[in-house]
């Protein structure tokens, strides 16, 4: 017998062995493997059967009854001393088939896979994605993200040089009417009028609210064609 037929068979033996080793507590019910987050034991009828959350995915183990078959994202999962986990198996903006992954450009755009599918999600106005939190938050909180790349490159005015604005200063986006930023701290942070309104300065520099386009000069037309007035009755 050659060697490649040795290796076959050891592994062949190899999983037997481990799935020998497991005792099924119960009848059925499913438990989680020792060493494995992504891993799990199903039970039927007493017969164990080795079983593997998809690529991204971990068993979840927090029912005391065992009885739920649960895979979850892994960040969802408190996997404990269960740290092996399968290789990664990645497509298009994911590094795993399944997860929340965080693009490789543009910090305020992130990625949901499921099975492989990547959809697409982007923060709003002046926030980023967080990867450890895993949520939207504003862009200077984000480590990796430049502020500057949310704020499309606008530096807020030196200290004092905006004397009325108080504690913090208002400015109108160059191209978007609808879009404004509010710097605090020297900190631009970017903001969108509710939809229905645009941004208009204010009479005192570093000062504006938002109004109606009609209100907005060279912002009249907008909203082009949309009614206005029906967005508003729903709510928008």
């Amino acid at each position: 017998m050659n060697s490649r037929c040795l290796l076959v068979l050891a592994a062949a033996l190899g999983v037997a062995v481990a799935q020998e080793s497991f005792k099924c507590p119960d009848d059925f019910g499913f438990y989680p493997h020792h060493i494995s987050c992504d891993k799990y034991w199903k039970c039927d009828n007493g017969v164990a059967e080795l079983k593997t959350c998809g690529n991204g995915l971990a068993f979840d183990a927090s029912d005391s009854k065992y009885l739920t078959e649960n895979c979850d994202y892994i960040h969802n999962v408190e996997c404990g001393e269960r740290t092996q986990l399968e290789p990664p198996v990645g497509t298009t903006h994911c590094a795993r088939l399944y997860g929340i992954f965080p693009d490789d450009v543009k910090c305020d755009v992130f990625w949901n896979c499921w099975n492989g599918e990547a959809s697409r999600y982007q923060c709003s106005p002046g926030l980023a994605y967080d990867r450890d939190a895993r949520v939207c938050m504003w862009a200077d909180q984000v480590p990796e993200c430049k502020n500057e790349e949310v704020a499309n490159g606008f530096s807020c005015p030196a200290p004092g040089e905006v004397s009325n604005a108080g504690s913090f200063s208002r400015h109108a986006h160059p191209e978007d009417c609808r879009k404004y930023y509010i710097c605090l701290e020297g900190v631009a942070r970017e903001y969108g009028c509710p939809i229905g309104t645009v941004f208009k300065i204010g009479d005192a520099d570093g000062t504006g609210n938002c109004e109606d386009p009609e209100d907005v000069p060279g912002c009249e037309d907008y909203y082009g064609d949309v009614d206005l007035k029906a967005l508003k009755k729903l709510g928008f």
